[in-house]
């Protein structure tokens, strides 16, 4: 089990140099848009679940995997922090936001590996519930700051939304989870359709409804919370 920690994690940084060095070179001779860069990070950090897929044989220390990355880079970015331009290069919006985001992110990485891969054996629902949220936060993001024109606002939701982001997520977690559930089989296609629909409503209203920047974690759950159940009840109406 050593063997294969060492083994993973060494792909684990190697994969995140790689992407990293290959970022900043693109920022260093580029002018890109501070949100298409934000929006790259995430784009690295989705596709880092493959490694924690792939390069573990067992789930658990694919899930230990993740906590020991975040308290490996920790302290790398509380010491960057100290380094002048430092936050303007990884476009923090905050001091302070890059590290609470590789707490809660790879946290939450570790709890639904444990949950899809460990419990239900299941590593397509894994990525199901994670990129529903990943894939559809970015593509809320980017439609509502470039097309949206009509603004949601209420005491529940947090500064304002645009309808065209929230439906953008709502519209890209859908094709996403119905793709995966399609590649997973076991279901009619109307199936797939049908759990992708909801698990997309679902994560598109907890997105539009979480404060303080933690749909990081409440829209992968929710979308497990749909899923997973709905995945139960159509195996049993096909008994």
């Amino acid at each position: 089990m050593i063997r294969e920690f060492l083994a993973g994690f060494g792909c684990l940084i190697e994969y995140y140099l790689v992407c990293a060095v290959c970022l900043l070179l693109v920022r260093r001779f580029f002018e890109v848009p501070t949100e298409i860069f934000r929006k790259a990070l995430h784009f690295v950090l989705l596709c880092s679940l493959f490694v924690f897929l792939f390069s573990f044989q067992t789930w658990w220390v694919s899930a230990f995997a993740a906590v020991a990355f975040a308290a490996f880079v920790f302290p790398i970015l509380a010491v960057g922090e100290k380094i002048k331009g430092f936050s303007e290069l990884l476009t923090e919006r905050k001091k302070g936001e890059l590290k609470r985001s590789l707490i809660i992110v790879f946290g939450m990485f570790a709890v639904m590996i444990c949950v899809c891969w460990g419990w239900l054996d299941d590593i397509w629902l894994l990525l199901a519930c994670i990129f529903a949220w990943g894939f559809g936060d970015a593509a809320a993001a980017l439609v509502g700051k470039r097309f949206g024109r009509h603004c949601l606002e209420g005491r529940l939701i947090e500064g304002r939304k645009s309808v065209e982001g929230t439906f953008a997520m709502f519209a890209v977690s859908f094709f996403t989870v119905a793709a995966i559930l399609f590649v997973r089989g076991g279901l009619p296609w109307y199936g797939c359709v049908a759990i992708a629909l909801f698990s997309a409503a679902g994560c598109a209203a907890t997105e539009l409804y979480t404060l303080g920047g933690f749909d990081t974690i409440t829209c992968p759950f929710a979308a497990a919370a749909i899923i997973i159940p709905s995945l139960f009840f159509w195996n049993g109406l096909m008994i």
